[in-house]
Order: structure tokens, then sequence, then C-alpha cells
């Protein structure tokens, strides 16, 4: 049966108080049937459950000693006849834990002196840890020990919790080992795995009387495990029987009707030895109720991989981060109308009700943790409407007898997935029917009634199949109480499969998809699926790079064109990816809903470093850069946006195979050639022009014939080039075969010019521009401009151009990527005057002073956030100062954020292009 309710322990407790409150209270006579009896309350009857005169060290003295009553893992009770200390029976008790096994060691001491019970929770480190109540009163104190009932009492999201989920997907892990190595077919050790979590935690969180699985094992079951196969696959069968046989043992007869899909498939028997038996009871002998079904799950998902099994416990989706989309898109509404409909029954009834209405759906839903979350959120939302109506006097919400699922309005068959892999589907459908049984202890533990976990209600709400090749409202048809949610896979253009490539075009209806992102789909699926629905909500965990460069027009001029506006949004901070071993990525979230009059104030999440705790603020808007600006696309341009600005090409591209280019090993074999020599050029790369490396070309516009035919280094160099070229695919390259001496792509300057990097480093304050003479061949991953005044490089060097280029610039990899089109192009530096230009060039030159205070010095070493001359940081700041006047700043500009909104400002001033009504 599952664990007791409430009113039943309370009405046990009554029975226990009124045997043993007038019995003298002798230790050695009758500690051993307080306890019992005690346990009997919570539903602990069979002997194997708890051991009584354990014998025990103490840690402190040495000597030995009998615990007088243990249940292992969960519980040790210290008795001390009446009127004794138990402050001291319980420093006993203490003593002795350090000589159990980890199975054995309990989370709870419980003294009593048969007059007192003085309860201690070895997990909680504040003054709560200690509760003491009399005998008496034992019955209105029941939940103190409703642990003893397996009833879930620990803090959801908490460390303890996620240490324990971490511990149970490493023993899942060692056992689906044992499994693979025997040679156990890979679905049916899935569903094999999934039947056995569901026992070891039924086992231990009172879904059924306690130990039932394991004393199963140990006394059914032959030691070297030649029959352990067998004998599960009989205690499986039997879970699945609504009506059991009248000739089966004794163990089976006790067995509930377990139903809900768990148990029906049938699998072919796995075969034991006596080491996969010894690890499947070490298995049970760790205490299973402490697991949080979202994270477990999260970890659990990973068992079958090798490598991530060696890593499980390093990386896994906490559930602080799961909360941070949950919380802003939907569950931060409701909790802020409970506590304003505190003392209003019938705006809590309404509340009751539109809880009632929501239907969640995961279309990336791997294990189920944002289901899984969102189930357990709002179950507990729930009961606490229920709790706080019943203290205004209204009952009419609670049945009069016992609750059913029936009565319940948030129900597991209200929250959706899509999941294109069985296995992970498989173990959320299951964790939804662990959280069921969570939030129903939790009903009891309040109300004193809860539905019955068993049998299980039917879950066929996780659909396996490919999201995007699915129809979203095959699985649930959209309203305007559907919330859409999840984490998808991000995989930029580089990293997609040809199969998710395939996926990507067909959900965005074209063949060009540039460099979207394959995490786009999910936005352009859930834009098309809401279609049409009066409401609605939608929010994504997604790569940063969706918010910066190209593709943002791409992918959010749909989706505000279709009526949405962006809720709330976390800027770019750490996310720690589901699968155990991967690595960290850069994230945002980003939620929609569709506004209108009466709608929150949208809010943005910032983070001060990629790792620290957010801070939020109600903006006005927020466009797609998760800017608190006007709602703004930047597209590329092909001329300048600023009238003061010249325009910035790109440098050349030797298209070459790398014969003209002449790197420091191969500068002396040219040099020996005085022919070649009348060629050789400085030629700077990205590389180059940050760290100051040396590196030359054969830059050969003037190229006299005869010259090819006196120099072997000129001939060997040319001919290589020519090769390679008329061994391209490109036609364009093959025509270049022509003219091997030349760059297939020249554009170089004769005077001295202004070089920008087309990557910067992100760590870095400044973006790092450098003057370079016209004998310096600007390579294609360096921009140039011509700036005689240095005003361009002013404004390049300023935190407005830095802050430009961090917001709607691409990158690579994590560095921000230098754009003439999409970044120069569009900076919208408004027209200055005379007086104005001098200032911000004479800030500038200061700027280059300081520079050159330390020659020679590298731009990678000058520009080191690290270790920056004072004088420097104090020129750059100086600019700024002068710069942010340039642009319209009427204050003091102290963050990126501050700057942010100045430069949509004069963007929004510059140009209607991309630009679309306010919400």
């Amino acid at each position: 049966m599952a664990n007791r309710s409430l009113n039943e322990i309370r009405k046990q407790a009554a029975k226990f108080i009124s045997e043993w409150r007038d019995e003298p209270g002798e230790e050695r006579q009758q500690a051993q049937s307080f306890v019992r009896d005690l346990l009997a309350v919570y539903g602990i009857t069979e002997t194997k459950a708890a051991a009584y005169e354990k014998r025990a060290k103490r840690s402190t003295t040495g000597s030995g000693g009998y615990i007088d009553a243990l249940v292992p893992g969960l519980c040790l009770v210290e008795m001390k006849s009446s009127g004794k200390n138990l402050a001291e029976a319980e420093q006993q008790a203490l003593d002795y834990i350090d000589d159990l096994t980890d199975a054995e060691a309990p989370r709870y001491v419980v003294t009593s002196d048969f007059h007192t019970f003085r309860v201690l929770d070895l997990h909680d480190r504040t003054e709560g840890a200690v509760q003491a109540f009399p005998l008496v009163d034992l019955a209105v104190n029941a939940e103190k020990l409703a642990f003893l009932a397996g009833y879930q009492t620990r803090s959801f999201g908490s460390v303890e919790q996620e240490t324990a989920s971490v511990k149970a997907a490493k023993i899942m892990g060692s056992l689906y080992e044992t499994l693979e190595k025997s040679g156990y077919p890979d679905h049916e050790a899935s569903v094999f795995l999934v039947r056995v979590l569901f026992c070891l935690y039924a086992d231990d969180s009172g879904l059924w009387d306690r130990d039932l699985f394991v004393d199963f094992i140990e006394d059914r079951t032959r030691d070297d495990g030649s029959d352990l196969g067998p004998q599960i696959a009989m205690f499986f069968q039997v879970l699945n029987q609504k009506v059991k046989p009248g000739h089966l043992d004794e163990s089976l007869q006790r067995l509930p009707y377990a139903n809900g899909g768990v148990f029906a498939e049938p699998i072919s028997i796995p075969a034991f030895d006596s080491e996969m038996r010894n690890k499947l009871l070490d298995a049970c002998r760790f205490n299973w109720s402490g697991i949080s079904p979202a994270i477990f799950g999260s970890l659990f998902q990973a068992v079958k991989d090798k490598t991530a099994r060696r890593q499980l416990g390093e990386h896994y989706t906490t559930e602080t981060n799961i909360l941070k989309t949950l919380g802003p898109l939907f569950l931060d509404d409701l909790k802020t109308r409970f506590a304003n409909e505190q003392h209003s029954v019938q705006g809590l009834r309404k509340l009751r009700r539109d809880l009632g209405d929501i239907r969640v759906l995961d279309p990336a839903s791997g294990c189920g943790n944002f289901i899984l979350l969102s189930y357990r959120e709002l179950r507990a939302l729930d009961l606490a409407v229920l709790v706080r109506l019943r203290q205004l006097g209204d009952t009419s919400e609670l049945p009069q007898m016992f609750f059913t699922r029936d009565d319940l309005v948030v129900k597991p068959e209200h929250f959706f997935g899509i999941e294109i892999e069985e296995w992970p589907a498989r173990i959320a459908a299951t964790a939804l029917h662990l959280a069921d049984h969570q939030a129903n202890q939790a009903m009891s533990l309040e109300l004193g009634m809860a539905p019955d976990s068993l049998p299980l209600g039917t879950i066929e709400t996780v659909h396996v199949g490919n999201a995007l090749r699915t129809n979203w409202a095959d699985v649930l048809s959209p309203s305007a109480t559907t919330i859409v949610v999840g984490n998808p896979p991000f995989k930029g253009h580089r990293g997609r499969s040809d199969e998710q490539t395939a996926d990507l075009r067909a959900v965005w209806g074209r063949d060009d998809i540039g460099r979207l992102d394959y995490v786009t789909a999910w936005y352009k699926k859930a834009v098309e699926y809401l279609d049409g629905v009066a409401g609605g909500r939608f929010a994504f965990v997604s790569t940063n790079s969706i918010t910066q460069g190209e593709p943002v027009a791409t992918l959010f001029g749909p989706v505000f064109a279709a009526g949405w506006r962006i809720r709330f949004a976390h800027r770019t901070f750490m996310w720690t990816s589901e699968a155990p071993g991967a690595a960290a990525v850069h994230c945002v979230i980003v939620g929609f809903d569709r506004g209108g009059r009466g709608a929150t104030s949208p809010r943005l999440y910032f983070y001060d470093t990629l790792r620290s705790t957010p801070r939020s603020e109600a903006v006005k808007e927020i466009n797609a850069y998760l800017v608190d600006g006007p709602n703004l696309l930047v597209e590329q341009r092909r001329t300048v946006l600023a009238s003061d600005l010249p325009a910035v090409t790109m440098g050349s591209m030797p298209r070459d195979g790398k014969n003209l280019l002449i790197e420091p090993d191969q500068y002396n074999e040219v040099a020996a050639d005085p022919i070649a020599m009348k060629y050789v050029r400085p030629f700077v790369m990205g590389e180059e022009f940050i760290n100051g490396q040396k590196r030359w070309c054969l830059w050969m516009t003037d190229l006299d014939p005869k010259d090819v035919q006196r120099s072997p280094v000129l001939k060997k160099r040319l001919d290589g080039v020519r090769e390679m070229r008329k061994r391209s695919k490109a036609e364009s390259t093959r025509k270049m075969a022509l003219t091997p001496h030349l760059f297939g792509q020249r554009s170089q300057p004769t005077t001295p010019y202004l070089g920008i990097p087309s990557v910067f480093s992100d760590r870095r304050l400044w973006a790092t521009a450098a003057r370079l003479s016209g004998d310096v061949i600007a390579g294609n991953k360096v921009y140039k401009v011509d700036d005689p005044d240095g005003f361009a490089f002013a404004i390049m060097s300023s935190a407005m151009f830095i802050t430009w280029q961090k917001t709607v610039g691409g990158r690579l990899k994590s560095d921000p990527n230098f754009s003439n089109t999409l970044v120069w192009n569009t900076l919208p530096l408004p027209k200055v005057s005379d007086k104005v230009r001098a200032a911000v060039i004479a800030a500038g030159q200061k700027v280059l002073d300081a520079r050159d205070l330390h020659p020679g010095r590298p731009l990678e070493d000058a520009y080191n956030p690290d270790a920056m001359d004072p004088n420097l940081v104090a020129a750059h700041h100086a600019l700024d100062r002068v710069v942010d006047k340039a642009f319209g700043a009427r204050n003091t500009l102290n963050s990126e954020a501050d700057r942010q909104r100045v430069l949509f400002q004069r963007f929004a001033e510059l140009t209607t292009v991309g630009q679309l009504p306010r919400k």
C-alpha cells in the first residue's frame, strides 16, 4: 500500500499515546517495544525494515554499544529511561553513526525518554534542525516524524537533494554498465533500468510498504544471482496485474497494482551473476526518496554513454537555471496573484481554476526537466491555494472524504513533451510519476489527505519524434493558456549534421538559411504553432549567437511581425548543459508574450559576470539585442549611416596556397634572392596585427616579367600559386591562375591608413586599431580605412564603438567579429560640429601618446585587461567622455547598458531601416 495519509497516522498516533502515556519508561525492558510500536504508527511493520539492538562502536571512546533501532539510510532511534538527558542520548547516537556504512548512515536521529521526543535533522544546519515535543502531543506533531512513512521533507532544489541525485545517477550508471557487459539489448536495458528505478524509489518513498523490492531480492533470490533475472521479471509482472493470482508467494501478494505503463511492455529476462546481484543490492541500500526527479532525470539520461558515465555529476542542469526560464515566463505572475488574493476567497478560487487550465509543452524535452519543474511548482501553488482557502474557512474546494485524481486541477497529463530519442522520453514519463508522488505527499502533510499515487495514472504526453518534423498541434492543441518552453539543441552553421541542416531549411521554408543556428527553428515553429491563438507564451534557452550579428533580423523580424514582444530576457550567462561532461556554453533566455493592455513591464536580467547571480530591472521595451531600447533590427548597409565616418574596406586576400606569403623560417631563403627581395613587403593578418609578429609577402603589382625567369624563388612560388588555383573548385579562383603573381583580391592603399583586426578579444575593454604605413600589406583578416586626421581612430577606440560591436556584431566563438557592413556602416554617430570633431581627434591622440610610452609593446600586451598601463586607461576614459557626448549623451555613462540605450536612440533617429512599431 502507499504511504499512510497524515490523518491515518494521527489516528494511529492517538492509539500509541493511549498505550504508552502511563508506562514507567524503563530503557532495558521497554525500549524495543516502544520503538516497534512507534514505527508501526508510520507503517513500518516488517521486522527487516529496522534493525534493533545493532552493535556499534562509539567514535569518541572506542567502546562498544548497541543502537536501539536503525532504519538504514533514514533514521537512528536512541532510547533512554524516563527523565534522562536526551541531549546526552543524542550525542551517543552521533557517536555511533561514524561506525555505520554509507548506506546505513541516517539523516535523522530520534531520541526519547518515553515521555518526550527529540528529532534532529542532520542535513539541516539551521536552528530548526532540532525539534522536541511531548509524547502526548505526538498526534498533533505527527508530521515531524512523517519521514518514517516516506514523506519528502527535503527542500526542493537544495544542495542535499542535488547531491543525492548525483549519487543515485552514479549507482544507475554502474548498474547499466553491468547489463551492457552481459550483452543485454540496449532498448531492453533502458526499460529494465527505468523499472528498477521506480522500484527503488517506491521502496524508500512510501509509494508502497517499505523495502518490498530489496526484501524480495534478498529473501527470494540466490546469492549467485542465477535466478535473479526470472524472479525480477515475475516481480515486474505482478506489479502490472490488477488482480493477483491466489497462489502467489506472500511477498508478491503484498505488491500493489502499479499501472501507468511502466511495467506493461514485455522484455527479455537479463542474466545475472553474483557481482550483478551485489550491485543491485548496493543500489537498494541507497535512500532514493531524496532525489530530485528533474535533476536525476538529467543525469540518468547520460548513464548509457560511456564517457558521460565517468563524468556523472560534473555537469547537470540545476533547478535554479531551469527556474530562470519558468519564473518570469509564467510562475512569477501566478505567485504574485496568489499573494494579492490572500484575503479573497473568490480570487483564490479563480486562481485555482486558472491553474487547471494551463498546459505546458516542451518541444525539446529531453528527460523532461522543464515539464517536471513546471508540474511541481504548479502543484505546490495549487496546494498553497487550498491551504489558504481552508484558513479563510472555505472548504468548497476540498472533497468531503478523500482526494482522488479527479479532484486535482493540476495533473501530470497537462504537461507535454516532444523528444527525438526514446530513452530520455521514457525517463521523462517515469519521472513525472515520481514528481506526482512527491506532490501527493506534500498535499497529505498539509491537508491530511491526497490522491493515492498507485495505481499510476497513464502518462502518454511525452511523444517520441523529431520536433522539427512534427506538427506540435497533434501533440497538444494550442490555446490561450498554452506555455511553450524548453532548451533546444544549439548547433551553429559549422556544427550541424546534414539532417539538421535539412530540418532547418524545412522549418524556415528556404534553402538559404545563412548563419541561422539550429535552435532558431524552435522559435519559428513556436510562432507558427501559436498563430491565431489569443494568448500563449513561449521561451527558450538559446546560444547567445541568436542575438548577435546577421541572424538577428532574420529570426526576430518574423517573430515581432507576428505580434509578439519580448516579455523577459536573460542576457548572456554561462549555462551548464544537461549532458554530463558537456562544455558550458554562453546562453541567453528569451521569453515572449503578446503584450497588450494590462501586460506586465518587460523584465531584463543582467549578469556582472558570466557565472554571477542575475539582477533584474523592469524596462520599457526589450529589443532583439536584449537591450532596453527601441525595437529595432540592425541590418547590413553598403554605405555608412554616419556622414562623418569614412568607408572601411577589407584588406587583400592572397588565395595563393601560402605561396605568396613568407613565414619567419622562410625569410632567409627569400632574402638570399635579391630579385625576389625587390617584391617583399611586410604583411599583416589579425595575429600579426595584434601580437606584433613578423610576416611578409610577395607584392608584385609592378612585376617585371623577366624577373620571374631570373629568380628561382619567384618561379617556384608562382608555379605553386598557379597549380593551387587551377585545382580549385571555384571558377573564379581558377581564372586567377592566369595571374599567379597577384593576390586574388587586392585592396591596398599606398599612403598610411588605419588598420582594424577582424576579430577582437572579448576580454579587452576597447577595440585595438592602429595606424599602418602604406608599404604594410593588409591581409583579408584586417580592415582598413583612410584616416588622415585620426577621427576614425578615435571613434574606433571608444567604449561607444566596442559596445555597438559587441551588441549588434557577430562573434567568432566568443570574440567580437568586426564587420564593415553590419557594425561600422550602421554605427549611429550623429553629425558632429567642427569643435566636437577636434575634441574627439585630440582625445584620440592622447590614447596614441599613452601607447607611445611603451614603444614596441604589441597591442595584445598593451590591452591586456589584467595589466593595462594606468596612463592608457586614463586616456581611454577621457576619450570615452568626449565620444559619449558626440553621440548625444547628456549624462555620464557608466555601463554598457547605458551606452546601448543611447546608441539605439540615435539609431532610431538616423534611420527607419528595420524599425517596427512600439508595442
